[in-house]
């Protein structure tokens, strides 16, 4: 089932065809602070505090899941909430334990609701099952299993063997697709890949001179570049490169880490003096991918200019695509935001590497130019890529169509443990 969160539509979270729901706040967009009530009526609705919880840790958490954790008392009170912070910060469960201590709370006897399995290894942090069960915490609601292999149901046995009661599986879908790269990167060893398109009515995307600026109004670009601040990793083109010389970075928002920029460039033709050659953003690197045939004083200019280089040529002398994304899985990049050229386009759907599909449609005709992506020649209909649609949003004058190429979510299917 594909983003089955609530009764609301959902901006960015496209059901399937085959399953109609919707998420309860845009999970393009960090939600807005939820208000906290002084008590809950049942699981369903602490549990809907976690979510909303989690939300705000959208633009801030990677390559952590994003993470909410609400802490009730026997009768049902709020006793403190908490999410996940930048990576090597604390976890959302470590934020909520926190919370109650400086309120002066006890926890002894407390419920939990996490919206992702609590974490039993030692990483950038410690283990937030202990700190649970060294709380006093009595019971642990949790939304989803943790994918990743060092959890795997170890948080729920630690937990368990410790007298704490322990379930599993309320809002889980809610919860994985708030997380669908930090899931993919786990189960599939690759990141979840995003393509965001812009285009007439009729399909354009630039006239026949190469302008395209701007076909799409100012709100859908702003809404464009909210897709931008949640991904680890913005991609394009060589093309693109020369063509735009783009920034490809976030303005306008408020974040503690932005997306890494990612260049396929066979022939590392991106110029030195290039914009996006120039990240002032912190924690921002500019990964080339090429082929390895480049000049070594072209690979060491680009590296003077602060590029990193990572060479990955296939037979017929091109990026190696599935190539370049296991790499960047291994360099904790959950979620890849594509904007490029249509022939970059088309080989990364004829390649079956993106996942979902983002379309800004601005009420214009354009008549001749440049599509939307470029693969084939297809002699069948069949041989065409299929997707299943969300219901469309206005952004402005714009719609913005959603899909995911269908199958792209056979992976949640995949089963992480036994442990139940």
């Amino acid at each position: 089932m594909l983003f089955a969160m609530s009764d609301k539509a959902s901006a960015s979270s496209p059901p399937s065809a085959r399953t109609t729901a919707a998420a309860p706040a845009s999970v393009n967009q960090a939600a807005p602070v939820p208000d906290m009530p002084s008590c809950v009526d049942s699981d369903t609705h602490a549990m809907r505090l976690a979510m909303a919880w989690a939300h705000q840790a959208l633009w801030l958490s990677n390559p952590n899941p994003r993470v909410g954790c609400v802490l009730t008392a026997a009768n049902g009170s709020v006793i403190a909430s908490g999410f996940t912070q930048a990576a090597g910060g604390a976890h959302a469960e470590a934020m909520a334990l926190r919370q109650a201590t400086e309120r002066g709370l006890s926890t002894v006897g407390a419920t939990a609701f996490v919206t992702l399995e609590p974490c039993s290894h030692v990483g950038r942090t410690p283990p937030c099952c202990d700190a649970l069960i060294e709380s006093g915490i009595k019971r642990v609601v949790i939304g989803a299993l943790d994918p990743n292999p060092q959890v795997a149901g170890q948080g729920l046995a630690r937990m368990r063997n410790a007298g704490i009661e322990v379930s599993h599986g309320l809002l889980a879908n809610e919860s994985r697709w708030l997380n669908v790269g930090f899931f993919s990167r786990m189960l599939r060893e690759r990141p979840w890949v995003r393509l965001k398109m812009a285009a007439s009515s009729d399909g354009i995307t630039a006239l026949p001179n190469g302008n395209s600026q701007w076909i799409t109004s100012e709100q859908a670009r702003a809404d464009g570049l909210a897709f931008r601040a949640r991904s680890c990793a913005v991609l394009t083109g060589a093309g693109t490169v020369l063509a735009d010389n783009p920034r490809l970075n976030v303005r306008g928002l408020s974040l503690q880490r932005h997306p890494h920029l990612v260049v396929v460039d066979s022939r590392l033709q991106t110029p030195r003096d290039a914009q996006l050659m120039n990240p002032t953003q912190p924690g921002r690197d500019v990964w080339l991918y090429h082929s390895g045939t480049a000049a070594l004083e072209v690979q060491e200019g680009l590296r003077e200019a602060g590029a990193h280089l990572r060479a990955m040529g296939n037979a017929a002398g091109k990026v190696d695509l599935p190539a370049l994304f296991a790499d960047l899985a291994q360099r904790e990049v959950n979620e890849v935001h594509v904007e490029a050229g249509s022939a970059l386009n088309g080989s990364l759907l004829r390649e079956g590497l993106i996942d979902e599909v983002v379309l800004y449609i601005a009420p214009t005709l354009l008549g001749q130019g440049l599509g939307l992506s470029s693969f084939g020649p297809l002699t069948e209909l069949v041989q065409g890529i299929d997707m299943d649609f969300a219901a469309p949003s206005l952004i402005g004058p714009d719609v913005r169509l959603q899909a995911l190429v269908r199958g792209a979510d056979s992976f949640f299917n995949t089963p992480l443990y036994t442990h139940t």
